[in-house]
């Protein structure tokens, strides 16, 4: 009995410590510049088409980390460590240095740091989890990006009432502080040989059906659907909400709410049956991020808002583990290569998603297309989805992506 106690004793040490590793690097490191881009904005720091340069950038680092991770060869305990502590010190570097250059690669190693951070931290809990014979708080890990972002929407209207440097240089002290209550749990121990919680790409077998190879770009291409149709409103949300709602005081809350819809989203996506079928899953959560954004567009009230937030944070995770459980579904232990390609191509959706949204808001004085395309693009992914698992019920349908 006291075996079993202390094994979910250090299954829930573990979901913790993965859970506060990745609400600092994606909450505070990634997604901290959103509450912070407003500030900035209002001082003239910056105007609104190189704030959405430096949100590209920032999700270019993510997308170059990510597809690093494969070639690392250094202990995943230390990697979380060492991308843990360079988020906090790139936070301060928002701080004390001036410049959209010097914001620029600051902004893209942070987004390397969150990748890395977020693939070895996954890679090190759930290997644990699976040791202590926990797997089910899996679903607790991933609420960490959720209340990363709720932590960094509630704080960033009050420490940006200082102004942007004071902003950014208190959520590097939180990072600092967060990760000070981990660092000890974050031991190499027994996975001090394990060379990365990236398995090798291993290429598809020659006996590897059509209907397979087929379902794999389908995941590819509709993945990186999601990256571009998610991210406008992520990256410009209070802006589009002050803009709507002048002198209110809610615009600065909507952030934080849909961080909060993040973590019930990812406990409930952990615990979708596996029989469910992973692309009708994504379809739904497809079609209720779109939603959620197209009701900023044709409800800009302060319930519009409320609730296009909750839409489009619950799906935010569990889009995640519904094609990462699909990848694995086509390629099983293999899958390694298919993950990869498909978080390269939800990273360039992401990149892409500011580069067209920011410029074209600036010259109409208004997020409607931008939104509206977005929504679009999401509501085409659901569809496709749709027809991916229609068609596999019919094997002899023709079909290419």
């Amino acid at each position: 009995m006291s075996v079993i106690s202390n094994d979910r004793r250090a299954a829930w040490r573990a979901a913790f410590a993965c859970m506060v590793a990745l609400a600092v690097a994606m909450g505070l490191g990634r997604f901290a510049f959103t509450p912070m881009l407003p500030v900035m904005l209002h001082e003239g720091k910056l105007d609104l088409q190189s704030g959405g340069v430096l949100a590209s950038l920032n999700y270019l680092g993510y997308f170059l980390g990510a597809l690093s991770c494969a070639a690392i060869r250094v202990r995943p305990a230390s990697m979380v460590r060492g991308g843990l502590v360079a988020t906090a010190a790139l936070l301060l570097g928002m701080g004390f240095l001036q410049g959209f250059s010097a914001w620029g690669v600051l902004r893209t190693a942070a987004g390397v740091m969150s990748a890395w951070t977020f693939v070895f931290a996954s890679g090190w809990g759930l290997r644990r989890l699976a040791e202590t014979g926990v797997p089910a708080l899996a679903g607790v890990i991933y609420t960490g990006p959720g209340i990363g972002i709720a932590v960094t929407g509630l704080l960033g209207g009050t420490v940006g009432r200082w102004g942007s440097d004071a902003g950014w240089i208190g959520f590097g002290l939180l990072a600092f502080l967060l990760i000070a209550l981990i660092w000890r749990i974050f031991r190499d121990g027994a996975e001090a040989h394990a060379a990365s919680p990236v398995a090798p790409v291993v290429p598809s077998t020659p006996d590897a059906s059509a209907a397979q190879r087929t379902d794999a770009r389908w995941l590819v291409a509709l993945y990186g659907l999601a990256g571009f149709g998610y991210i406008i409103t992520a990256t410009f949300l209070p802006v589009i909400a002050r803009r709507a709602l002048p002198g209110s005081p809610w615009p600065d809350l909507f952030w934080p709410l849909f961080g909060l819809a993040v973590v019930p989203g990812a406990l409930i996506g952990a615990r979708a049956p596996t029989h469910w079928d992973n692309r009708m899953l994504l379809a739904v959560a497809y079609l209720l991020q779109a939603v959620g954004v197209v009701l900023s567009v044709v409800w800009p009230t302060i319930a519009g808002f409320a609730l296009g937030s909750l839409l489009l944070g619950m799906p935010f995770t569990a889009i995640t583990l519904f094609a990462m459980r699909d990848a694995r579904r086509l390629r099983g232990n293999a899958a390694a290569g298919l993950i990869g390609y498909a978080t390269a191509s939800y990273g360039v959706g992401q990149i892409l998603g500011p580069l067209f949204a920011a410029p074209l808001a600036q010259r109409t004085g208004s997020f409607v297309v931008p939104l509206l395309v977005a929504a679009s693009i999401l509501a085409v992914g659901a569809a496709l989805f749709a027809y991916v698992w229609w068609r596999s019920r019919t094997p002899h349908a023709p079909s290419q992506p």
